[in-house]
């Protein structure tokens, strides 16, 4: 990833697995020995994601991350942002502790408000999205393990056929915003 200048590296291709793991495109075998674990280096390198507007390699690799001189070219099964965890945050300025989902397996370090009324259920594949920051496109798949705990809160009020219409979320329920993901990623969902 962010290696020695001295090495005059320009890029690095890196591929994202729907479970958030993170590997060199190349890698053969690709487990949990081979991808990379550090959350201090997750969160460096998941902050600077971005979608690739560079104009190089655009068609395969969507996403980018930049690391000084070094374009670490991004290509993923659905999206790069994964939804790895829902946490419980003290804010300070509010004093209330309020809901975040952490994503990439950094969750302490990456996190974004977690929204009940904005997660969307593709109908068609089974999976789930929640708002993600925009700068990676803005939308976020929710990892599955997490995905089947939300799908037993889901209301479907006009048929399962079309999908979730409301959602119970700590005793509240939510209506569910149909609309927030349509001008998202749309390699991703449409």
């Amino acid at each position: 990833m962010c290696k020695d200048n001295r090495q005059n590296l320009e890029f690095v291709n890196i591929f994202i697995t729907s479970t958030i793991k993170l590997f060199l495109d190349d890698t053969r075998i690709r487990n949990f020995t081979s991808c990379f674990k550090d959350k201090k280096f997750l969160a460096f390198f998941f902050k600077r994601l971005k979608k690739n507007n560079t104009g190089r390699y655009v068609e395969h690799f969507p996403y980018v991350s930049l690391c000084g001189p070094e374009r670490n070219f991004i290509r993923c099964d659905d999206l790069p942002i994964v939804f790895t965890k829902v946490l419980k945050v003290y804010n300070s300025a509010t004093k209330k502790t309020e809901d975040c989902f952490g994503y990439a397996h950094a969750e302490e370090l990456l996190m974004v408000p977690f929204q009940p009324d904005k997660i969307y259920m593709d109908i068609q594949s089974g999976r789930i999205y929640h708002p993600a920051p925009e700068k990676a496109g803005g939308i976020g798949l929710v990892r599955s393990q997490i995905a089947i705990e939300l799908s037993l809160l889901f209301n479907f009020e006009k048929g399962e056929e079309n999908g979730p219409t409301h959602i119970f979320w700590e005793n509240r329920k939510y209506t569910l915003d149909c609309n927030w993901y349509k001008d998202k990623v749309p390699q991703a969902i449409r």
